[in-house]
């Protein structure tokens, strides 16, 4: 591990964006000729802006999905897109995907953990392990831990984790992530999901600094997508998403962005000149965000602005690297 590691302070810069900026605005510009990136879920929802903004700025984006086919229609009109067959649930899935990207013999520039699962009821992969940490943290970790020698490669990538404000349902359970010995609660298992992609933005930044690999987390901000698609009409009412007759309003309600908005922070994470020599950080509305302090967690419905130091805590980003290689067998090894 990188004993040099210099943090970058978890304090708004500022960038000079906020929450209206378009991710082709947070792009800065950036030419992205020659580069490679790789959105996981770049085919709906702020992923597929993503993958939009990222090709559009001259990168090739190889665009992973459990069913190619069906995103194809997606993507038809993005130049340099490559579609690719990849489950984040299947240990095996990750590592066919994986090899078959190094095979190739390119470097990875940018590679944005995008794909997501939220609220979702409990189901169990083939490992026994709990979905939303399976899914969303997991297969995350070892798909990066795959492609390292790629990001390496590089010798100036960053990897873009997406977490959320969902990091205020709570922090990582490392006596019972998978809900073996407590009753299941979607909310809080999705809130552990999103607290280790932040954590695990910490870990890998202080691993891949010396390397030219950085890593930043992301809160995209509340945006109507396909992610709510396993919550109840009452909950989607309750967040303004539904009308009174269960219709889905046709406007972007207060408080949330549009598709175009959301993906902005992680296309400036991705690429905006802003960042170079940074990493490590929780980033919001495209910039880093501010360090807020621990609130009780049955304070869910305060407005989380940015950052609770649960999120960030490199003692616990360090805890979460050894449960993540212990539950994958996965030993990532980044020297």
């Amino acid at each position: 591990m990188n004993e040099q590691y210099r943090a970058t302070p978890q304090m708004p810069l500022p960038s000079g964006f906020g929450p209206q900026t378009t991710a082709k605005e947070a792009l800065g510009g950036r030419d992205l000729s020659g580069k490679t990136a790789i959105v996981t879920g770049g085919y709906s929802g702020i992923g597929l802006e993503t993958t939009r903004v990222l090709a559009e700025a001259g990168a090739t984006v190889i665009v992973p999905a459990r069913t190619p086919e069906k995103a194809r229609a997606s993507v038809a009109d993005i130049p340099r897109v490559e579609l690719e067959e990849l489950d984040l649930m299947e240990p095996a899935s990750i590592d066919a995907f994986a090899q078959r990207f190094l095979a190739s013999g390119r470097p990875l520039d940018i590679l944005v953990n995008n794909a997501g699962i939220m609220a979702a009821p409990l189901v169990r992969d083939e490992r026994g392990y709990e979905s939303q940490f399976a899914t969303n943290h997991l297969g995350h970790f070892q798909l990066t831990a795959r492609l390292w020698p790629a990001l390496k490669q590089s010798g100036d990538a960053r990897v873009v984790s997406v977490s959320s404000a969902g990091i205020r349902f709570g922090g990582v359970d490392f006596d019972d992530p998978s809900f073996e010995r407590q009753e299941y609660e979607k909310y809080r298992a999705y809130g552990q999901s999103k607290t280790a992609n932040a954590l695990f933005a910490v870990a890998l930044d202080k691993r891949g600094q010396e390397h030219g690999v950085r890593a930043f987390s992301v809160h995209p901000g509340r945006i109507m997508t396909d992610l709510a698609r396993f919550m109840s009409d009452d909950e989607l009412r309750a967040m303004g998403m539904l009308d009174e007759q269960g219709r889905r309003v046709a406007t972007t309600p207060a408080g949330y962005k549009t598709i175009e908005q959301g993906a902005a922070t992680s296309v400036w994470c991705a690429a905006n000149a802003q960042l170079d020599g940074k990493g490590g950080v929780y980033c919001l509305d495209a910039d880093i965000a501010e360090l807020m302090p621990e609130f009780d967690l049955q304070g869910v419905a305060q407005v989380l602005t940015g950052v609770l130091p649960h999120a960030i805590d490199p003692g616990l980003a360090e805890r979460l690297w050894q449960l993540s290689e212990d539950m994958t067998g996965v030993t990532f090894r980044t020297s």
